[in-house]
């Protein structure tokens, strides 16, 4: 039987992936997620890192391997600059903030396609002529990206499409089994985040929102306003702490109701 690999994003899919997994009685003989921070752990939210080893727990709990945290690596194989590290040396930004995918692809991709490249278990089913299987945590509602990427050495399953699973099937089987839904899963300054995911991060975690304002403010940007593309971060943080302050903790709101 051919090798499967998980690619795990450790977000709500993931999640979900795993549970279905063992709902359906099915297991994989690898799992990985790429973390952009490399070995300094700078790259994804602090509540990212945290959901691994609840994952983890709930892995080994059902005779299934741990997950594994993936990096780039340099020629000589230590560690790559982290792409907070990468961006900011060259005054820059992720590559998403252009249009582009790049930060995915060596951030997130190939250092996955590269573990497996060295594992064992892949380079016997190759030698037998075999793919191995990479499992993408795709739900039902993005159906459109279940495509098939597959090469001469790997092929792809989504199976959270096959089982029908949309967003709100994946909350439901991963509050099912008792675990606690996931926040998003992203790098701390990914240009993707909304207005309202921003302010969150600005809120729990202000030491990273600075780190990102930094990374903004550092770059040499002329096509666009910032990490937000068409608005800058700074904007977005300094807007929000200053309605923050309008209403500090220790001051009590009247209520509206009468009676």
């Amino acid at each position: 039987m051919s090798a499967t690999v998980w690619s795990c994003g450790m977000g709500v899919n993931a999640a979900a992936l795993l549970v279905g997994l063992v709902e359906h009685g099915e297991r994989y003989d690898l799992a990985m997620f790429a973390d952009t921070g490399t070995n300094t752990g700078r790259g994804e939210r602090s509540a990212t890192y945290a959901y691994q080893p609840i994952l983890n727990e709930y892995a080994m709990a059902h005779g299934l391997p741990p997950i594994m945290r993936v990096w780039k690596k340099l020629a000589d194989n230590s560690p790559a600059p982290s792409l907070y590290d990468d961006c900011l040396s060259r005054k820059a930004l992720p590559s998403i903030a252009y249009g582009r995918k790049s930060c995915s692809d060596h951030y997130k991709i190939r250092p996955q396609r590269e573990a497996v490249e060295n594992w064992q278990p892949a380079i016997e089913a190759w030698a037998r002529g075999e793919r191995v299987t990479w499992l993408i945590g795709f739900d039902a509602g993005e159906w459109h990206r279940a495509l098939e990427y597959g090469t001469d050495k790997h092929v792809s399953r989504y199976p959270l499409v096959e089982w029908g699973w949309d967003r709100d099937d994946c909350i439901a089987a991963i509050k099912r089994a008792g675990l606690p839904v996931p926040g998003k899963s992203s790098c701390f300054f990914c240009p993707n985040m909304k207005p309202r995911e921003i302010r969150d991060l600005s809120e729990r975690e202000p030491e990273k929102a600075a780190l990102a304002v930094r990374l903004e403010q550092n770059a040499d940007i002329t096509s666009i306003k910032g990490l937000g593309r068409t608005f800058a971060w700074v904007n977005v943080i300094k807007a929000n702490q200053e309605q923050l302050r309008m209403f500090p903790d220790h001051q009590e709101m009247p209520c509206a109701c009468i009676g």
